[in-house]
């Protein structure tokens, strides 16, 4: 899998089985054995780096602040994102290569996040779940474009989060 996550976060969906096998020191039918096709690597792949999301998630939950807590979680799961390609291509396309179990427990912490930080009055109240991927995801494929500067997605995330702030809304998002 650490032969196949370099390969993937490099190349993203182009990379290919023979360079995972060269990459993790063995033959191309070892890594067939494992994985029989190469969307069951990535499959496999996509579930590893989701669940470090929401492990991150779910450890913001312990952070006191709502504002604080909230925001943690959104810079963890864009810094997953930005750091591989591959998972940033894979998490863009309509269809998720994975039980929809991880999905419900993701979106369920992150929407405990959202209320605490709307309840607090740090988040504006018109921001809805489904935003949050949207944000985090079209960060994230940013990230597959060449920028001048390598944490770019740094400073994208920094203005999303400050237009996220209640004290910053300039009147309620469109529906």
């Amino acid at each position: 899998m650490e032969g196949a996550r370099a390969v993937f976060a490099e190349h993203g969906r182009d990379a290919q089985m023979d360079d995972v096998a060269k990459r993790s020191g063995v033959g191309v039918g070892t890594v067939y054995r494992h994985f029989p096709t190469k969307e069951a690597l990535v499959s496999a792949l996509a579930v590893s780096l989701f669940e470090q999301v929401l492990e991150s998630a779910r450890a913001a939950l312990e952070i006191e602040d709502p504002w604080e807590a909230f925001t943690g979680a959104l810079w963890a799961g864009v810094e997953v994102l930005a750091s591989d390609r591959a998972f940033t291509e894979i998490i863009g396309q309509a269809e998720m290569p994975f039980e929809t179990d991880l999905l419900t427990e993701m979106n369920a912490t992150y929407l405990t996040l959202m209320d605490r930080a709307k309840a607090s009055g740090d988040l504006r109240p018109d921001v809805v779940l489904d935003d949050i991927p949207m944000f985090t995801c079209g960060i994230g494929m940013a990230t597959v474009k060449p920028h001048q500067c390598q944490a770019a997605w740094r400073r994208h995330l920094t203005v999303v989060i400050d237009g996220l702030r209640a004290a910053n809304a300039s009147g309620p998002l469109p529906s």
